[in-house]
């Protein structure tokens, strides 16, 4: 149903939705004044929200999520980026975005590749079992093992893989913490492997 303001009523409650996640960080307002008319402030406090539950999400996805227009995603988004609210960095063919100040180079290539099915399911594998072969991907991930074998190059070319002895997780506990923390934004693979994650973790003082 539209409302006589012309705004979509789900799209407005999606935006508020997140947007009251947004004005609960430290980003509120930070675009400075904004048209009640067209719900701008909403807009954007909605995506500063969105971003903090989903860092990492690539610009089509922010758009549709937020049931926002192509060019109404990128009038926020360039505001949001001018009062340095929000970063935008390139993952292959993808314009990533996340938080300001919130991550450092490895953490956003981290998000980049935990926001693509298979790479991420390879991930949340080797952390549960470190021994897994490329054989043992495939399998989980019922994938072929060219397959594996094409991520596990990207991986270890973005820094997030060793194959020097079999496939490790670089900085595991670092990934661990990430899937652990945005697990409802991924997958049920990402959620069951948080629910049990506590164990995997290493504390050193």
């Amino acid at each position: 149903m539209t409302a006589p303001d012309g705004v979509d009523d789900n799209k407005r409650a999606t935006l508020r939705r997140f947007a009251a996640l947004g004005g609960a960080t430290s980003l509120a307002g930070l675009a400075g004044p904004a048209s009640a008319d067209t719900g701008e402030s909403d807009a954007r406090d909605a995506i500063a929200g969105y971003l903090s539950t989903t860092p990492g999400a690539h610009f089509s996805k922010i758009r549709d999520d937020l049931q926002l227009g192509t060019g109404e995603t990128q009038h926020h988004l360039g505001r949001l980026e001018e009062v340095d609210a929000i970063e935008r960095y390139r993952d292959g063919d993808y314009k990533r975005f996340v938080l300001a100040n919130r991550f450092d180079a490895f953490e956003k290539q981290a998000l980049g590749y935990l926001r693509r099915d298979t790479p991420r399911g390879m991930l949340i594998e080797l952390l549960s079992s470190p021994e897994a072969s490329g054989g043992d991907l495939a399998s989980a991930l019922e994938v072929s093992a060219p397959t594996v074998s094409k991520y596990a190059g990207e991986l270890e070319e973005a820094g997030l893989l060793s194959r020097e002895d079999g496939y490790a997780v670089e900085r595991p506990e670092t990934v661990l913490l990430l899937v652990v923390r945005y697990a409802d934004s991924f997958d049920d693979r990402a959620l069951a492997f948080a629910t049990n994650a506590d164990g995997l973790v290493e504390y050193h003082g």
